[in-house]
């Protein structure tokens, strides 16, 4: 089975979220339920994508940089340079990567981004289409 555990700290089956879920037999246990599992699949994906961008920017940029002729402190320092860069990539991805991963997990997962717009329409109340029958006579 494919699992994502490259760059980022979340692990997640991607192969099981492709697929479409489990129906339960209580439908506010699997409503709950279901957004609860496309919710974990959009975190992962997020971090997963923001991490991968970041990270490849991050290490994009360092390969332009030629090394100092003084004060280069050899191996252990390309080593930290590297920990620091996960850790900045990481931090980057959870404040904006979710700006360029979302249109791409709609994309990819068509059926826990549709789950994911109808609890938010449900939070948010009846959407103003439906204010129609309102008018006054």
């Amino acid at each position: 089975m494919a699992t994502v555990n490259h760059l980022s700290s979340h692990t997640y089956d991607l192969v099981k979220a492709t697929q479409a879920p489990p129906r339960f037999h209580s439908p506010t246990e699997s409503r709950s339920q279901s957004v609860a599992d496309a919710e974990e699949v959009r975190e992962a994906f997020s971090s997963f994508i923001g991490e991968a961008f970041y990270g490849q920017m991050m290490k994009s940029m360092r390969s332009t940089l030629n090394k100092p002729a003084y004060f280069h402190g050899g191996r252990a320092e390309e080593m930290f340079q590297s920990q620091l860069d996960q850790q900045l990539a990481q931090e980057w991805a959870a404040d904006s990567g979710d700006r360029f991963a979302e249109p791409m997990f709609e994309q990819q997962f068509p059926h826990h981004a549709k789950i994911l717009r109808e609890a938010k329409q449900a939070e948010a109340g009846e959407p103003l289409d439906d204010l129609a029958y309102l008018r006054r006579r």
